[in-house]
């Protein structure tokens, strides 16, 4: 179960276990962890938790939210993470999560795989400015998986320190990029797999580009042989399909 460790103004801590889906921080009687903290929002943050994954957002608070020491609106957190929230400071602990880890692995930073997670998918395109998701059409160029079952779509690492490496997309949800650079979900769908902007530096609005063009706010329905930068690596999307 993951939990957050919260440091006391006199040294010392104690331990919010997060066992909730949705956990609202901040200075109100009504939130989850509630913060006696002059610094902090009524309504500050927000930690949701889908399966093992804990994912950050501030919930336009006054003062922000930090996370390692950089302002955050939105972050998959990871076991060792740093928070501070006004003036309370708490660390992030995943008690499941492996010690050790790959380096291309490392970039995936949500993987949920229930129907839970196509639901936030869609909550985020939203949040991202894009408003619900279109769904492919008959003829569209971009819609490469309509009326298909899709099969063994896979992410391939063109540069960087993991290059050559590649993954398969087998989860409902899977969240890629740096927190704090910037960070993009891929969701799988009937229709196909679909990349997300949810974060950058800077104004927020560097997103991601497939095939040396921005995707802009909305949802990017994916197919195959599309070329992605995200957060200065550059990845390959493939995929086999079958006809229905």
């Amino acid at each position: 179960m993951n939990k957050l460790i919260i440091q006391g103004t006199g040294g010392e801590s104690h331990d919010f276990h997060i066992k909730k889906e949705r956990v609202i921080i901040g200075r109100r009687p009504e939130c989850d962890l509630l913060l006696n903290d002059v610094a902090a929002s009524g309504r500050h943050a927000m930690i949701i938790t889908i399966m093992d994954d804990s994912f950050l957002e501030d919930m336009g608070s006054t003062n922000g939210t930090i996370v390692n020491g950089e302002q955050i609106k939105k972050h998959p957190l990871r076991n060792g993470d740093s928070l501070l929230i006004g003036r309370s400071e708490m660390k992030f602990v995943a008690e499941d999560e492996p010690e050790k880890e790959e380096e291309f692995e490392r970039t995936v930073m949500i993987k949920p795989s229930s129907a839970i997670a196509a639901a936030t998918a869609a909550k985020l395109t939203e949040q991202a400015g894009g408003g619900p998701t279109p769904l492919p059409t008959p003829g569209d160029d971009h819609s490469a998986a309509a009326g298909r079952s899709v099969r063994n779509a896979r992410l391939s690492v063109l540069s960087g320190p993991s290059s050559g490496k590649f993954m398969f997309l087998t989860k409902a949800l899977v969240t890629l990029g740096k927190p704090g650079k910037q960070v993009a979900a891929i969701s799988r769908r009937a229709q196909g797999y679909y990349l997300t902007h949810i974060e950058s530096d800077g104004d927020g609005k560097r997103y991601p580009v497939v095939n040396g063009k921005s995707i802009g706010p909305s949802a990017y329905p994916l197919k195959d042989e599309d070329l992605l930068e995200l957060a200065g690596i550059r990845l390959k999307f493939s995929m086999k399909s079958e006809a229905s």
